[in-house]
C-alpha cells in the first residue's frame, strides 16, 4: 500500500474534524465541510487524487449507512412512536412516491430525459436525510417537541426501503425491460419491507440476548453491537429484505431494552457514527469533480428548488393533513426534507448498472444534495426557534458509567457539574431535594474527591458523582440543573406560573381562579381538552388557549396530560 494514500486520507479526516466547529458557529452543516474536503482534495482541486471506483465507494457507503442508522435506531425511544409512527411510515411510503413523481416532472423538463429516467432522478432523490438534520440540530442545541422530532426521526430510518425498490425497480426497467416487472416490482417492495422488519425485530432481541448473557472486557460490548448489527444488515440483505430498514430496528430494540453496559456502547457508537459519516461523505466528494457540476447548474438548481419550495411542502400537506400537527409543525417538517447521503448513493446503481445517461443522474442528485445541505440546513435551526418548536431540555450528566455488578441493578455512576446562577451561592448537600433510590458517591473540587456529608456546602465549579438509575435522569437532572435556559425556555415563561393536575375540571379551575370557559363543558377534564385539541396524542408544550388563559401540557404519560402548566393575560 502506497503510504502516501494513507497520509492523505488521514490528513482529510483531521481537516475535516477541526473544521467542524465551523458548523455551529455559521450554522453551516458538518456535512457538507466533509464533502466540500472530499471535493477539493479530489481531481479537481489541489488534491489531485483520481477515484472513480463506483463498486468500492457502493460497498463503502452501504456499511457506512448501516453505522448510522444503527446509532439512530438506539436511539430512538419506543415511547414516541405513540404520536410519530403513523404520520412517519405515511411520509416515508406515500410520501416517497409523491416526491419521487414530482420531482420527475421537474427533472423531465429541465434535463430533457426520457419519462423512465426522469421517474429514476426522482426515485432517487425522494429520501431524505433526518440523521444530518439532528446532528445540525442537537449541535445548535435545539430540543424539539416530541411530535416533530418523533415523525423525523421515524421518516428517517423507514423512508430508504421505499426510495431503494423505487429505484431499483426503475434500473430494471430502463435496463432490461420484461413482462410482468412492475409485478414483481411490487413483490420485492413487500419482500424488502417484510423481511426488513422480521428480520430487524428478531436480530434485534438476538444482540440483547448476546449481549446480556456473555461476560467481555467493558470495552468489547460496544463492538460486539456493531459487528452483531452489521450482520443483521448483511444477512437481510442477502435473503432479499431491507438491509437498511432491519439495521435501524434492530437499533431501536437494543435501544429500548436492558442492555449491558448500554452508556458506554452509546458513547462508542456515538463516535463510529461519525466516522461512518466522515468516511461516507469524503468520499462521495472525491467522486464529483467541480467542472462536471458547471453545466447542469441551472437544471440542478430549478429541480433542487422545486424540491424545497413545491414538492416537499405539497407533499407533507398531502400526507399529513389527517394527523394532529399544528401549521407551524407542518411547515418546520415541509423545510426538513434535506437530502444527504442516501440519495448520491443510490445514484450509484445507474453507474454500476451502465445506464444511458447515468453519468448525468449521479451529478444531478450530487448538485441537488449540495444545493439542500446550503439552503435548508443554514436555515434550519433559526427556523425551529422563529416558529416556537423548541419544548424545555431536561440537564444531562456530564459522564454516565454503568456498573456492571448484579448487585447494582441498573444503577450507574453520574457526574454532574454544578454551573451557572443556581449555584453561585453555597448550598449544603442536605438542603438538595435529590430523588429518591438515589446517593452522592462524592464531591469533586480542585482535583480532591469530599467525602459527602449532609452538612457539606457545594457551588459553582464542583462536580457531584451520583449513584442512580437512568430513569431518574430528568428529576436529578432538574434537581442538579444550573444552565441558564433562553427567556422564552425558562420554566415560569414556557409552563406559566401555576401547575395544574391533567384530571383537574374546567369547572373547579373556573371556581379557584375566577374564570369563565364558556366555548367547553365544566365537567371535562383538562387533559381531556388537550385529548381533544391533539387528536389523542398531545406532547409536552402542547397549548390549548381558552379565553384569557392558555393551557400548556408539562408532562405526559402515554398519551394523556398529567400535569398542566397555567398561563393568564396580564
Amino acid at each position: 500500500m502506497d503510504p502516501t494514500l494513507t497520509l492523505i486520507g488521514a490528513l482529510m479526516l483531521v481537516i475535516s474534524i477541526v473544521l467542524s466547529p465551523l458548523s455551529s458557529r455559521v450554522g453551516m452543516p458538518v456535512l457538507l465541510i466533509f464533502l466540500v474536503v472530499g471535493m477539493m482534495m479530489g481531481e479537481d482541486g489541489p488534491g489531485g487524487i483520481e477515484f472513480d471506483n463506483f463498486e468500492l465507494a457502493f460497498l463503502i457507503a452501504n456499511l457506512a449507512l448501516g453505522v448510522i442508522l444503527l446509532d439512530g435506531g438506539m436511539r430512538t425511544r419506543v415511547e414516541t412512536f405513540r404520536v410519530g409512527l403513523r404520520p412517519a411510515l405515511v411520509l416515508a411510503t406515500l410520501g416517497v412516491g409523491l416526491t419521487a413523481g414530482g420531482a420527475a416532472l421537474v427533472a423531465w423538463w429541465v434535463f430533457d430525459l426520457h419519462w423512465l429516467m426522469a421517474l429514476l432522478v426522482g426515485a432517487i432523490i425522494s429520501s431524505t436525510d433526518a440523521a444530518a438534520v439532528f446532528s445540525l440540530l442537537q449541535g445548535r442545541g435545539l430540543h424539539l417537541n416530541e411530535r416533530v422530532s418523533a415523525t423525523l426521526e421515524i421518516e428517517s430510518g423507514s423512508n430508504d426501503p421505499m426510495a431503494i425498490f423505487l429505484t431499483l425497480l426503475l434500473v430494471t426497467l430502463i435496463g432490461s425491460y420484461e413482462e410482468g416487472a412492475l409485478a414483481k416490482g411490487l413483490m420485492m417492495l413487500v419482500q424488502q419491507f417484510g423481511i426488513g422488519t422480521v428480520a430487524g425485530l428478531l436480530g434485534g432481541f438476538a444482540v440483547v440476548q448476546l449481549v446480556n448473557r456473555i461476560r467481555l472486557t467493558p470495552s468489547l460490548y460496544p463492538l460486539l453491537v456493531a459487528a452483531a448489527g452489521i450482520a443483521v444488515f448483511s444477512a437481510t440483505n442477502a435473503i432479499g429484505g431491507s438491509g437498511f430498514l432491519a439495521i435501524y430496528l434492530t437499533g431501536v430494540v437494543i435501544g429500548n431494552r436492558h442492555v449491558r453496559m448500554m452508556p458506554m456502547i452509546l458513547q462508542v457508537h456515538d463516535g463510529l457514527a461519525w466516522l461512518a459519516q466522515l468516511c461516507l461523505f469524503l468520499m462521495l466528494g472525491l467522486l464529483v469533480n467541480p467542472s462536471d457540476l458547471v453545466p447542469l447548474a441551472g437544471g440542478g438548481l430549478i429541480l433542487a428548488l422545486a424540491l424545497i419550495f413545491v414538492i416537499r411542502p405539497a407533499t407533507v400537506l398531502l400526507t399529513l393533513w389527517p394527523f394532529a400537527f399544528n401549521r407551524r409543525e407542518l411547515g418546520f417538517i415541509s423545510w426538513v426534507g434535506l437530502r444527504g447521503a442516501v440519495p448520491i448513493v443510490l445514484a450509484l446503481f445507474p453507474i454500476i448498472a451502465d445506464l444511458p445517461d447515468a453519468q448525468l443522474v449521479f451529478h444531478a442528485a450530487f448538485f441537488i444534495v449540495l444545493v439542500s445541505l446550503l439552503v435548508q440546513g443554514t436555515t434550519m435551526a433559526p427556523l425551529a426557534r422563529k416558529l416556537k418548536l423548541e419544548v424545555p431540555a431536561g440537564e444531562d450528566p456530564y459522564r454516565r458509567l454503568p456498573l456492571d455488578v448484579p448487585a447494582a441493578g441498573d444503577h450507574e455512576l453520574m457526574l454532574f457539574p454544578l454551573r451557572g446562577k443556581n449555584w453561585e451561592s453555597p448550598r449544603a448537600l442536605g438542603q438538595l431535594r435529590l430523588p429518591d433510590n438515589t446517593a452522592v458517591a462524592g464531591i469533586f473540587r480542585d482535583r480532591k474527591c469530599l467525602q459527602p456529608t449532609r452538612e457539606l456546602e457545594v457551588a459553582s465549579g464542583d462536580v457531584v458523582a451520583m449513584f442512580a438509575t437512568p430513569a431518574l435522569l430528568p428529576d436529578l437532572g432538574k434537581a442538579l440543573s444550573g444552565r441558564q435556559a433562553p427567556k422564552h425556555l425558562a420554566e415560569r415563561a414556557f409552563f406559566g406560573d401555576f401547575v395544574l393536575n391533567g384530571d383537574a375540571l374546567l369547572g373547579d379551575v373556573e371556581q379557584v381562579y375566577g374564570i369563565e370557559f364558556d366555548e367547553l363543558p365544566p365537567e371535562l377534564s383538562l387533559a381531556e381538552c388537550f385529548a381533544r385539541r391533539t387528536k389523542g396524542h398531545p406532547v409536552v408544550g402542547d397549548k390549548v388557549v381558552l379565553g384569557p388563559v392558555t393551557l400548556v401540557a408539562r408532562a405526559t404519560d402515554a398519551d394523556r396530560v398529567t400535569k398542566v402548566g397555567m398561563k393568564m393575560d396580564s
